[in-house]
């Protein structure tokens, strides 16, 4: 399963990864997932601040 974190980071800006986590997966799971992932990126420095994050199942928007 795939959940989007948002993080805001240094620039002011908020910067959304895609992590892959179990459905039952606690939240600080893809939070440390998606911290991480920036490690690797070539944006700036995003805040460690769990309660800061946006933290959200991803999946397909069904429209009725």
């Amino acid at each position: 399963m795939s959940w989007m974190v948002a993080l805001p980071a240094i620039d002011g800006r908020e910067y959304v990864y895609r992590v892959h986590a179990p459905g039952n997966a606690l939240p600080a799971d893809p939070f440390w997932a998606a911290f991480h992932c920036q490690d690797d990126g070539p944006h700036p420095r995003v805040f460690d601040r769990f309660d800061a994050a946006l933290i959200r199942r991803a999946g397909r928007v069904q429209h009725i």
